[in-house]
Protein backbone atom coordinates (compact mmCIF):
# COMPACT_ATOMS: atom_id res chain seq x y z
CA UNK A 1 0.00 0.00 0.00
CA UNK A 2 1.14 3.50 -0.96
CA UNK A 3 1.48 5.76 1.78
CA UNK A 4 3.17 8.90 0.61
CA UNK A 5 3.18 10.41 -3.00
CA UNK A 6 3.63 13.66 -5.08
CA UNK A 7 0.59 15.32 -5.60
CA UNK A 8 -0.55 16.35 -9.12
CA UNK A 9 -2.10 19.79 -9.15
CA UNK A 10 -5.77 19.97 -9.42
CA UNK A 11 -5.52 22.09 -12.03
CA UNK A 12 -3.14 23.42 -14.28
CA UNK A 13 -5.48 26.53 -15.65
CA UNK A 14 -7.17 29.54 -14.22
CA UNK A 15 -9.44 31.62 -15.61
CA UNK A 16 -8.40 35.95 -15.13
CA UNK A 17 -11.98 36.72 -16.74
CA UNK A 18 -11.62 35.65 -19.89
CA UNK A 19 -7.88 35.21 -19.92
CA UNK A 20 -6.70 31.42 -19.29
CA UNK A 21 -3.60 31.44 -17.20
CA UNK A 22 -1.77 28.40 -17.71
CA UNK A 23 1.03 27.19 -15.24
CA UNK A 24 2.96 25.32 -18.49
CA UNK A 25 3.46 28.94 -20.05
CA UNK A 26 4.21 29.98 -16.29
CA UNK A 27 6.77 27.76 -15.82
CA UNK A 28 8.42 28.59 -19.76
CA UNK A 29 8.17 32.22 -18.73
CA UNK A 30 10.07 32.17 -15.73
CA UNK A 31 12.42 30.08 -17.08
CA UNK A 32 13.19 32.29 -19.39
CA UNK A 33 13.78 35.49 -17.45
CA UNK A 34 16.29 33.19 -14.69
CA UNK A 35 17.76 32.56 -17.98
CA UNK A 36 18.26 36.27 -19.55
CA UNK A 37 19.17 37.42 -15.45
CA UNK A 38 21.63 34.37 -15.40
CA UNK A 39 23.07 34.80 -19.16
CA UNK A 40 23.34 38.87 -18.50
CA UNK A 41 25.50 38.70 -15.26
CA UNK A 42 27.87 35.85 -16.67
CA UNK A 43 28.41 37.84 -20.02
CA UNK A 44 28.90 41.44 -18.48
CA UNK A 45 31.42 39.39 -16.12
CA UNK A 46 33.66 38.00 -19.74
CA UNK A 47 33.61 41.92 -20.94
CA UNK A 48 29.96 41.81 -22.76
CA UNK A 49 27.67 44.99 -22.62
CA UNK A 50 25.33 45.56 -20.01
CA UNK A 51 21.58 44.87 -21.95
CA UNK A 52 23.17 42.69 -24.91
CA UNK A 53 21.63 39.28 -23.49
CA UNK A 54 17.87 40.98 -23.20
CA UNK A 55 18.62 42.64 -27.03
CA UNK A 56 19.95 38.96 -28.20
CA UNK A 57 16.84 37.08 -26.70
CA UNK A 58 14.52 38.85 -28.50
CA UNK A 59 15.80 36.69 -31.36
CA UNK A 60 16.43 33.69 -29.67
CA UNK A 61 12.98 33.41 -27.46
CA UNK A 62 10.59 33.59 -30.76
CA UNK A 63 13.36 31.22 -32.50
CA UNK A 64 13.52 28.41 -29.92
CA UNK A 65 9.70 28.73 -29.76
CA UNK A 66 9.45 27.83 -33.07
CA UNK A 67 11.94 25.31 -33.25
CA UNK A 68 11.15 23.28 -30.01
CA UNK A 69 7.35 23.05 -31.59
CA UNK A 70 8.74 22.00 -34.90
CA UNK A 71 10.89 19.35 -33.68
CA UNK A 72 8.11 17.69 -31.32
CA UNK A 73 5.76 18.06 -34.26
CA UNK A 74 7.55 16.35 -37.08
CA UNK A 75 9.24 13.33 -34.70
CA UNK A 76 5.00 13.13 -33.28
CA UNK A 77 3.54 13.73 -36.85
CA UNK A 78 0.87 11.04 -36.23
CA UNK A 79 -0.46 12.57 -32.70
CA UNK A 80 -1.76 15.57 -35.46
CA UNK A 81 -1.75 14.13 -39.15
CA UNK A 82 -3.32 11.19 -39.51
CA UNK A 83 -7.39 10.37 -39.93
CA UNK A 84 -9.17 11.06 -36.55
CA UNK A 85 -6.28 13.73 -35.19
CA UNK A 86 -6.15 17.48 -35.59
CA UNK A 87 -4.06 19.07 -37.55
CA UNK A 88 -4.87 22.58 -36.31
CA UNK A 89 -3.72 21.04 -33.32
CA UNK A 90 -0.09 21.39 -34.02
CA UNK A 91 -0.18 24.92 -33.23
CA UNK A 92 -1.66 24.06 -29.41
CA UNK A 93 1.96 25.26 -27.79
CA UNK A 94 -0.03 25.74 -24.77
CA UNK A 95 -0.87 21.90 -24.43
CA UNK A 96 2.51 20.90 -24.39
CA UNK A 97 4.97 19.39 -26.15
CA UNK A 98 8.08 21.37 -27.50
CA UNK A 99 10.89 19.27 -27.87
CA UNK A 100 14.36 20.61 -26.33
CA UNK A 101 16.33 19.71 -29.38
CA UNK A 102 14.69 21.92 -31.73
CA UNK A 103 14.54 24.81 -29.05
CA UNK A 104 18.25 24.44 -28.47
CA UNK A 105 18.88 24.41 -32.31
CA UNK A 106 16.76 27.00 -33.60
CA UNK A 107 17.44 29.06 -30.35
CA UNK A 108 20.82 29.00 -31.60
CA UNK A 109 20.19 30.55 -34.87
CA UNK A 110 17.95 33.17 -33.52
CA UNK A 111 20.97 33.54 -31.04
CA UNK A 112 23.71 33.70 -33.64
CA UNK A 113 21.49 36.74 -35.61
CA UNK A 114 20.76 38.21 -32.48
CA UNK A 115 24.43 38.38 -31.95
CA UNK A 116 25.63 39.62 -34.95
CA UNK A 117 23.34 42.53 -35.03
CA UNK A 118 24.47 43.53 -31.90
CA UNK A 119 27.96 43.30 -32.03
CA UNK A 120 28.67 40.59 -30.06
CA UNK A 121 31.12 37.29 -31.10
CA UNK A 122 28.61 34.02 -30.64
CA UNK A 123 31.17 31.77 -28.95
CA UNK A 124 31.68 33.41 -25.89
CA UNK A 125 28.13 34.63 -25.73
CA UNK A 126 26.97 30.77 -25.67
CA UNK A 127 29.60 30.05 -22.74
CA UNK A 128 28.12 33.07 -20.88
CA UNK A 129 24.04 31.49 -21.65
CA UNK A 130 24.46 28.04 -20.93
CA UNK A 131 24.03 27.40 -17.03
CA UNK A 132 21.05 29.73 -17.49
CA UNK A 133 19.78 27.57 -20.60
CA UNK A 134 19.64 24.45 -18.07
CA UNK A 135 18.23 26.16 -15.55
CA UNK A 136 15.22 27.36 -17.53
CA UNK A 137 14.84 23.71 -18.57
CA UNK A 138 14.68 22.66 -15.02
CA UNK A 139 12.14 25.51 -13.96
CA UNK A 140 10.15 24.56 -17.38
CA UNK A 141 10.01 20.85 -16.83
CA UNK A 142 7.27 21.78 -13.93
CA UNK A 143 5.26 22.76 -16.70
CA UNK A 144 4.76 19.20 -17.15
CA UNK A 145 3.92 19.03 -13.74
CA UNK A 146 1.14 20.93 -14.35
CA UNK A 147 -0.19 19.45 -17.40
CA UNK A 148 0.23 15.78 -16.10
CA UNK A 149 2.01 14.49 -18.65
CA UNK A 150 5.52 12.78 -19.73
CA UNK A 151 5.74 11.24 -16.39
CA UNK A 152 7.34 7.35 -16.09
CA UNK A 153 6.82 4.02 -15.48
CA UNK A 154 4.64 2.88 -12.30
CA UNK A 155 6.18 2.90 -9.34
CA UNK A 156 5.48 2.28 -5.58
CA UNK A 157 8.38 4.44 -4.16
CA UNK A 158 7.29 6.93 -1.47
CA UNK A 159 8.29 10.02 -4.22
CA UNK A 160 5.66 8.50 -6.41
CA UNK A 161 3.66 10.75 -9.11
CA UNK A 162 0.07 10.71 -8.35
CA UNK A 163 -2.31 10.87 -11.79
CA UNK A 164 -5.31 11.40 -12.10
CA UNK A 165 -7.14 8.30 -13.87
CA UNK A 166 -8.10 10.78 -17.17
CA UNK A 167 -4.65 11.36 -17.48
CA UNK A 168 -3.07 7.87 -17.47
CA UNK A 169 -2.11 6.20 -20.54
CA UNK A 170 -3.50 3.57 -22.19
CA UNK A 171 -2.47 -0.31 -20.53
CA UNK A 172 -2.08 1.80 -17.30
CA UNK A 173 -5.51 2.73 -15.78
CA UNK A 174 -5.09 0.78 -13.15
CA UNK A 175 -1.85 2.45 -11.84
CA UNK A 176 -2.11 5.42 -9.80
CA UNK A 177 1.36 6.94 -9.15
CA UNK A 178 4.38 7.06 -11.45
CA UNK A 179 7.84 7.65 -11.55
CA UNK A 180 8.55 11.90 -11.29
CA UNK A 181 10.98 12.23 -14.63
CA UNK A 182 9.61 15.91 -14.40
CA UNK A 183 11.25 16.00 -10.67
CA UNK A 184 14.39 13.74 -11.79
CA UNK A 185 15.13 15.92 -15.25
CA UNK A 186 14.76 19.34 -13.05
CA UNK A 187 16.87 18.08 -10.30
CA UNK A 188 19.80 16.52 -13.06
CA UNK A 189 19.44 20.12 -14.99
CA UNK A 190 20.58 22.23 -11.88
CA UNK A 191 23.07 19.52 -11.47
CA UNK A 192 24.20 20.20 -14.94
CA UNK A 193 23.75 23.92 -14.52
CA UNK A 194 26.50 24.00 -11.13
CA UNK A 195 28.98 21.13 -12.71
CA UNK A 196 29.23 23.61 -16.06
CA UNK A 197 29.83 27.20 -13.54
CA UNK A 198 32.64 25.39 -11.46
CA UNK A 199 34.01 24.17 -14.72
CA UNK A 200 34.01 27.38 -16.28
CA UNK A 201 35.51 29.25 -12.82
CA UNK A 202 38.14 26.36 -12.77
CA UNK A 203 39.87 25.77 -16.12
CA UNK A 204 38.70 28.96 -17.71
CA UNK A 205 36.42 27.58 -20.44
CA UNK A 206 35.85 29.47 -23.65
CA UNK A 207 35.36 29.33 -27.33
CA UNK A 208 32.24 27.52 -26.84
CA UNK A 209 33.66 24.79 -24.32
CA UNK A 210 30.96 25.66 -21.34
CA UNK A 211 28.01 25.68 -23.92
CA UNK A 212 29.07 21.99 -24.88
CA UNK A 213 30.35 20.95 -21.62
CA UNK A 214 26.64 21.50 -20.90
CA UNK A 215 25.37 19.61 -23.77
CA UNK A 216 27.12 17.04 -22.51
CA UNK A 217 26.27 16.63 -19.31
CA UNK A 218 22.40 16.94 -19.76
CA UNK A 219 22.40 14.34 -22.78
CA UNK A 220 23.71 11.94 -20.35
CA UNK A 221 20.94 12.46 -17.77
CA UNK A 222 18.27 12.79 -20.72
CA UNK A 223 18.95 9.46 -21.79
CA UNK A 224 18.82 7.56 -18.39
CA UNK A 225 15.08 9.78 -18.13
CA UNK A 226 13.88 8.83 -21.54
CA UNK A 227 14.50 5.39 -20.62
CA UNK A 228 11.71 6.02 -17.84
CA UNK A 229 8.94 7.37 -19.55
CA UNK A 230 5.81 5.68 -21.16
CA UNK A 231 4.04 8.96 -23.30
CA UNK A 232 3.91 7.63 -27.27
CA UNK A 233 7.25 8.21 -28.66
CA UNK A 234 8.62 6.60 -32.28
CA UNK A 235 11.23 3.87 -31.56
CA UNK A 236 13.99 2.98 -33.97
CA UNK A 237 15.89 -0.61 -33.30
CA UNK A 238 14.18 -1.05 -29.67
CA UNK A 239 15.29 3.11 -28.46
CA UNK A 240 13.28 5.65 -27.81
CA UNK A 241 14.26 8.53 -30.80
CA UNK A 242 14.80 11.24 -28.10
CA UNK A 243 17.77 8.33 -26.78
CA UNK A 244 18.88 8.03 -30.32
CA UNK A 245 19.12 12.08 -30.59
CA UNK A 246 20.99 12.31 -27.08
CA UNK A 247 23.64 9.90 -28.10
CA UNK A 248 23.64 12.07 -31.50
CA UNK A 249 23.85 15.15 -30.26
CA UNK A 250 26.45 13.95 -27.03
CA UNK A 251 29.10 12.71 -29.66
CA UNK A 252 28.63 15.70 -31.48
CA UNK A 253 28.95 17.94 -28.73
CA UNK A 254 32.42 16.00 -26.95
CA UNK A 255 33.90 16.38 -30.82
CA UNK A 256 33.30 19.77 -30.91
CA UNK A 257 34.61 20.11 -27.35
CA UNK A 258 37.52 18.03 -28.40
CA UNK A 259 38.30 20.37 -31.76
CA UNK A 260 37.74 23.62 -29.67
CA UNK A 261 40.11 22.82 -26.51
CA UNK A 262 42.88 21.72 -29.30
CA UNK A 263 42.61 25.15 -31.97
CA UNK A 264 42.04 27.62 -28.74
CA UNK A 265 43.31 26.79 -25.42
CA UNK A 266 42.27 28.98 -23.10
CA UNK A 267 39.38 32.10 -23.04
CA UNK A 268 39.16 34.52 -25.70
CA UNK A 269 40.07 38.01 -24.15
CA UNK A 270 37.70 39.61 -26.28
CA UNK A 271 34.29 39.12 -26.55
CA UNK A 272 32.64 41.78 -29.20
CA UNK A 273 33.77 42.51 -32.55
CA UNK A 274 35.96 44.88 -33.94
CA UNK A 275 34.18 48.45 -34.40
CA UNK A 276 33.25 50.15 -37.31
CA UNK A 277 36.12 52.75 -38.50
CA UNK A 278 35.17 55.90 -37.64
CA UNK A 279 35.17 56.98 -40.84
CA UNK A 280 32.76 54.47 -41.64
CA UNK A 281 30.51 54.69 -38.39
CA UNK A 282 26.76 56.24 -38.90
CA UNK A 283 24.56 56.80 -36.44
CA UNK A 284 23.68 54.08 -33.74
CA UNK A 285 26.79 51.83 -34.74
CA UNK A 286 27.97 48.90 -32.13
CA UNK A 287 30.32 50.33 -29.84
CA UNK A 288 33.44 49.96 -29.72
CA UNK A 289 35.58 46.64 -28.08
CA UNK A 290 35.64 46.09 -23.93
CA UNK A 291 37.70 43.52 -22.84
CA UNK A 292 36.87 40.49 -19.99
Amino acid sequence: MISAFIPSPSQGVWHLGPVPIRGYALCIIAGVIVAIWMGERRWRARGGLPGQVGDIAIWAIPFGLVGGRLYHVITDYELYFVPGRNPWAAFYVWDGGLGIWGAIALGAVGAYIGARRHNAKFPPLADALAPGIVVAQAIGRWGNWFNQELFGKPTTLPWGLKISPEHRPAGYEQYSTFQPTFLYECIWDLGVAGLVIWADRRFRLGHGRAFWLYVMAYTLGRGWIEYLRIDHANHILGLRLNDWTSLLVFLGAAIAFAISAWRHPGREEVVLRQPVPAADQVAGAPEPDRRA
